[in-house]
């Protein structure tokens, strides 16, 4: 099953009208992206919740890193720069924070708020080598933007 990122879109859409608080939108936003898709192996946000660090938020799949600094990682790099991280294979990218053994690949999106401002990023691990590609990254994006950028 590959996700179908209309339909997504608009169940997100629909499921989160009128919803402003961060952690109940990264919750139905874990939970939906999760389940539309067999790569996604591990899916979840990473909160900022004070300068330079990111704390696990909610997500789906085995148990991710507690604490990731803006300055490891996939994750970090991804809050760091503000850039999406498509991440063909883990093994390959310098400083990879192995959080599950079974990663092969990672897709990592900066999650702004209404006034641009990082306030986590959306973290997609896949079991499976070069998972992603640009098509995942933009649809995904598009979609946090809609939902948080109300926030």
């Amino acid at each position: 099953m590959t996700a179908d990122y209309d339909t997504l879109a608009k169940t997100i859409a629909a499921l989160t009208e009128g919803e402003t608080d961060p952690i109940a939108l990264m919750a139905t936003v874990t939970c939906e992206v999760h389940h539309a898709d067999d790569r996604f192996d591990w899916t979840g946000f990473y909160r900022v919740t004070e300068p330079g660090v990111l704390k696990i938020g909610p997500y789906q799949g085995g148990h991710g890193c507690l604490v990731i600094p803006f300055s490891r990682g996939v994750c970090g790099a991804a809050a760091r720069t503000g850039e999406v991280q498509l991440v063909p294979d883990v093994d390959a990218f310098d400083g990879h924070i192995a959080c599950a053994s079974s990663t092969r690949s990672e897709l990592v999106l900066p999650v702004r708020d209404g006034a641009d401002r990082i306030i986590a990023v959306f973290d997609i691990d896949s079991d499976q080598p070069d998972a992603f590609t640009q098509a995942d990254a933009d649809a995904l994006s598009q979609i946090l933007a809609q939902v948080f950028g109300r926030i």
